[in-house]
């Protein structure tokens, strides 16, 4: 099959199909075989592989192939939805890694693009292209997870600086960052949803701490990916504010829209991949002939195909020039992904048998063990489930609030 005749409900375009040579082409000619199989690229790299992902991250970013999406005045390459969805679909299939520049070129550059002024996207866009900045997320507090209208982390002017005071938690990626996208309230008088600005935070200062602590928290699978962050007088300068002070919240709705929506488009690749590692597991313990264990397998692939048509039902938007559905996209988006991989670990492990049930201190967990802890935070992570679901009834439905009791009363 060439990439003439790719089979696929969508009707790409002409342009789209000349892209998609285009990649493969340069692909055939630049993918390094040092990372070939290397698809999903571990959060924390071994020492081995970090050098690899380091020189073919320089590689992609000197072919303009990082931060594809944001606009070419911008240093991106002006992708459209389904340009980046091809190029996915074309690294997965040449076998190696789409690197990207992580939180800072999903979830930071489209609040930046859409939000600052021309200064700021001038002056803040470059570095994350070029991997000198590296951010980590500030949104989540203690008593203010799901609900971020209820942070209570304080910033206040002083001069041309604000300065911050307050805790996070669930701060992903903290062990490599150099900046902290963060949510703070500047105006306590204001409403729920209103005083809050959207604050690009350097880690250090003058070579020192800038009032950022991170202590990690350790999950259930023993890494500690995440921490609880402390602030303590940490300051960013004014013009790290973007959208202007007090106007964060609609800054941070187009944060959350990336980062629910995630790479919807392209999703069932890695969960069929995972699939039929799974089958192949139950074929070598000779359960394939179980019907029980059949029916198992059958609604999980169903699952994936559900996946499926709907990142190609979001791309034939795309497609036809529309958003895609915004921030309910995004929530439905997150809805099903994250709730299908909890039940298909739970599967896998019911499928194992007792060999899932094998730990101890000194015993390294297998894919699935591994994923069937992970998974049990990704239905609270970016927004609980029960969260989302209010978003696409309030928001994409119009039906009436979910009743909340008087500030106060408890039940």
């Amino acid at each position: 099959m060439t990439a003439d005749t790719v089979s696929s409900p969508i009707p790409y375009s002409d342009a789209a199909l000349e892209f998609r040579r285009e990649i493969r082409d340069w692909l055939a000619r630049n993918a390094p075989e040092d990372l070939r199989g290397v698809r999903a690229v571990p959060r924390m790299p071994s020492p081995e592989l970090k050098p690899h992902l380091d020189r073919w991250a320089s590689t992609l970013a000197e072919a303009g192939l990082m931060c594809v999406a944001w606009p070419r005045e911008y240093g991106g390459r002006g992708l459209s939805g389904v340009e980046v969805a091809i190029m996915n679909e074309e690294f997965d299939r040449a076998g190696v890694p789409r690197l990207t520049r992580g939180m800072g070129e999903s979830l930071v550059g489209p609040a930046i693009i859409t939000h600052a002024t021309e200064e700021q996207k001038q002056r803040l866009l470059p570095p994350i292209i070029s991997g000198e900045h590296d951010y980590c997320q500030g949104f989540s507090e203690p008593g203010a997870g799901s609900d971020l209208a209820g942070l209570r982390t304080r910033g206040v002017v002083d001069g041309t600086e604000l300065v911050i005071n307050g805790q996070k938690v669930w701060t992903s990626g903290y062990y490599k960052a150099n900046m902290l996208f963060c949510l703070v309230r500047t105006d306590p008088e204001a409403p729920p949803h209103k005083g809050i600005s959207y604050v690009l935070l350097p880690i250090e200062r003058d070579g020192r701490s800038n009032g950022v602590e991170f202590r990690p928290i350790t999950r259930i699978n023993g890494a500690a990916l995440f921490a609880e962050t402390f602030l303590t007088d940490a300051r960013a300068p004014l013009d790290n504010v973007i959208g202007g002070l007090n106007q964060g919240w609609r800054v941070a709705m187009t944060t959350l829209g990336s980062e629910r929506g995630g790479s919807a488009t392209t999703q069932h690749v890695a969960f069929e991949r995972q699939f039929w590692r799974l089958v192949e597991k139950v074929r070598e313990r000779g359960l394939l002939g179980d019907v029980r264990v059949r029916e198992q397998l059958a609604w999980a692939y169903s699952r994936i195909q559900v996946i499926r048509a709907n990142g190609l039902g979001l791309t034939a938007e795309l497609a036809a020039g529309r958003s895609g559905g915004g921030l309910a996209n995004g929530s439905t988006s997150k809805i099903r992904w994250s709730e299908f991989q909890r039940a298909m670990t739970e599967m896998a492990m019911d499928l194992l048998g007792p060999d899932a049930l094998v730990t101890g201190p000194d015993y390294q967990l297998d894919e699935w063990q591994e994923e069937f802890l992970v998974t049990r935070s990704h239905t609270i992570w970016g927004g609980t489930a029960e969260v989302q679901r209010n978003i696409v009834a309030e928001r994409a439905l119009g039906l009436p609030k979910e009743p909340r009791p008087a500030k106060g009363v408890t039940s």
